[in-house]
């Protein structure tokens, strides 16, 4: 695969503003853990290679097990994911599939037995971001190594 452009060469600008964003979410205070989940669950339904490696090796880097990591694209069927773990899971399926989900109420009542309205506001801007370096990434054809 060929990398097709470079957005942060041909968009500084709008390039700098999604690092802005992210930079945001990631002193909002959302926990560390779930925030590796999140960018990996995500970036794993979007099928983008560049953004799962990155992730996956951030997520070893601070500490999260091999073991969890394997298994975020099967948390359903895994006994390593708690029910606070479950429901950001579920809730960032629900954001990254909106287009069928419609950010369902179950996915939604879920979130609301674990986080505050600021917390669950935090998380859906967290998702929202990394769907955008998903898009950024896998449509300009980003290339792991």
């Amino acid at each position: 695969m060929k990398q097709r452009l470079n957005v942060s060469q041909i968009t500084p600008d709008l390039y700098a503003a999604v690092l802005a964003l992210d930079t945001k979410v990631k002193q909002s205070g959302i926990d560390l853990d779930l925030l590796h989940l999140i960018k990996l669950r995500a970036s794993q339904i979007n099928g983008c290679a560049y953004c799962v490696d990155m992730h996956v090796k951030e997520s070893l880097a601070d500490g999260i097990p091999a073991q969890k990591l394997h298994l975020v694209s099967v948390w359903r069927e895994s006994p390593l994911f708690d029910d606070r773990e479950r429901a950001v899971l579920e809730w960032t399926e629900s954001l990254t599939l909106i287009a069928q989900t419609g950010a369902s109420d179950s996915a939604y009542e879920a979130l609301r037995a674990h986080f505050s309205e600021e917390q669950i506001a935090q998380l859906i801007v967290a998702i929202g971001t990394i769907n955008i370096w998903n898009r950024i990434a896998v449509s300009s054809r980003l290339v792991h190594r």
